[in-house]
């Protein structure tokens, strides 16, 4: 049995808690009740959420025997920071379990404790400097989804505490019952801990379903050529209407955004894959491996293998 404890306190960003469903269908994909899951705070008793709501916890006590800490984090970490006796509880307890982990602003708990020392860490894009000024020893990566650093991971949002625990759920029960998991809550795919916290879809972010669909159209058909006019058959409507939505909408010509898109798509099959780059160019829509590269220097300022070789 793995013991895992969510770790809260006043005011904990109520969207912490879904995390712990990671691991309830871990047990259900599995079979067998393998994460033994509970809520702990400083004191127990009810503990008020983010939203104003009270959740039941269980008081921490010195001798406990927890595998996986979880540290929920709260809305503003400046304004609400950690207790000193659950500093000193994390301090003590950090050696003990097999890992420690931060969600979201959970990172600037696990800093006050001294457990991001001389590490790499990640948080939610809208801390991160301040995580970088509070704790200057610990490397702040402020545009990955999760960084695991020996037995300390920390997250991103609060969504991205989801991909950590299915990080977590692969390295304990295989990629298997990973997938299975992520499957059965209806998540698009797991991502890994390298992948940007920024997705190319909320960037361009459509407000007409008409638009929505021409996106979804092309990221679906990426390895096509994809021109306006195949696009525009497909959602119904004129190439001219088409191209003048684009520019209206995402500020840039439908070529500018499906590159982007075949951009991210490439990115995430040499993060997630051990296919060769020729075939992630033309899975991506690439002419060939060198158009590919050209593009990603001119996209993101480094080709394409650095991300393969230099992965977090």
């Amino acid at each position: 049995m793995h013991r895992v404890g969510l770790l809260i306190s006043d005011h904990f960003q109520v969207l912490g808690l879904s995390t712990l469903s990671i691991f309830e269908f871990a047990n259900q994909v599995a079979g067998e009740p393998f994460y033994d899951c509970n809520v702990y705070s400083e004191r127990g008793g009810s503990v008020k959420t983010s939203y104003g709501f009270g959740v039941d916890s269980q008081p921490v006590t010195t001798n406990m025997e927890i595998d996986t800490w979880l540290v929920a984090g709260v809305l503003t970490p400046l304004e609400l920071p950690a207790s000193p006796g659950i500093v000193e509880f994390l301090q003590k307890h950090a050696p003990r379990a097999r890992r420690m982990a931060g969600i979201c602003t959970g990172a600037f708990v696990l800093g006050q404790a001294g457990l991001l020392s001389d590490r790499r860490a990640t948080t939610h894009w809208m801390h991160a400097q301040s995580l970088k000024t509070l704790h200057p020893t610990t490397r702040v990566e402020e545009d990955r989804i999760f960084i695991i650093d020996d037995a300390i991971w920390t997250s991103a949002g609060l969504t991205a505490g989801l991909d950590m625990a299915l990080g977590m759920v692969e390295k304990d029960l295989g990629a298997e019952v990973a997938r299975s998991v992520a499957h059965l809550l209806v998540m698009h795919h797991r991502r890994s801990g390298g992948q940007t916290q920024h997705s190319e879809m909320l960037m361009l972010a459509p407000r007409s379903d008409r638009l929505q669909s021409a996106l979804e159209y092309a990221r679906n058909n990426l390895s096509k050529p994809l021109t306006i006019e195949s696009i525009a058959d497909a959602v119904h409507v004129s190439a001219r209407q088409l191209s003048r939505l684009f520019r209206t909408e995402t500020g840039k010509s439908p070529a500018k955004a499906i590159e982007g898109l075949r951009l991210e798509n490439a990115r995430l099959l040499i993060e997630q894959s051990k296919l060769s780059m020729e075939v992630i160019a033309r899975e991506s829509g690439f002419r060939d491996r060198r158009h590919m590269r050209e593009v990603f220097i001119r996209g993101y300022g480094i080709p394409p293998q650095s991300l393969r070789t230099g992965k977090a």
